[in-house]
């Protein structure tokens, strides 16, 4: 609540947790299990720490409801459709956990993430 007084921002929240807002609607369907699709991002802490980013990674391309990613991102994207672009906000239990990544992301921390949807395939 904190982070979203700071910046000012409206976001919606779903029944797990998770902050969104759309910042721009993509075009056509969005993501549903077993899709595949492609971001860019860039993840931070609430401090505004940089974690990662697909401008040193690559981007990321995942199976809607299936790949090994934080289960808050398989949520939030299916609110976007390609092209969309959008920030989420991932509560811990959504993101990392308890543990953390055991590498940039410490443990019981919110994740903040920036996201744009560039390519969705069935």
């Amino acid at each position: 609540n904190a982070y979203i007084k700071r910046y000012n921002l409206v976001m919606e929240r779903t029944g797990t947790g998770l902050r969104y807002k759309i910042l721009k609607q993509g075009a056509g369907i969005n993501p549903s299990s077993g899709m595949k699709a492609t971001v860019k991002f860039k993840t931070s802490l609430l401090d505004g720490t940089i974690c990662y980013s697909s401008d040193s990674t690559g981007n990321e391309t995942f199976v809607v409801d299936r790949d090994n990613v934080e289960s808050g991102l398989h949520e939030g994207i299916k609110k976007l459709a390609k092209g969309g672009i959008a920030k989420f906000i991932l509560p811990s239990h959504l993101a990392h956990g308890l543990t953390g990544d055991n590498n940039r992301i410490p443990a019981r921390s919110p994740v903040v993430y920036d996201i744009e949807l560039i390519d969705l395939k069935e």
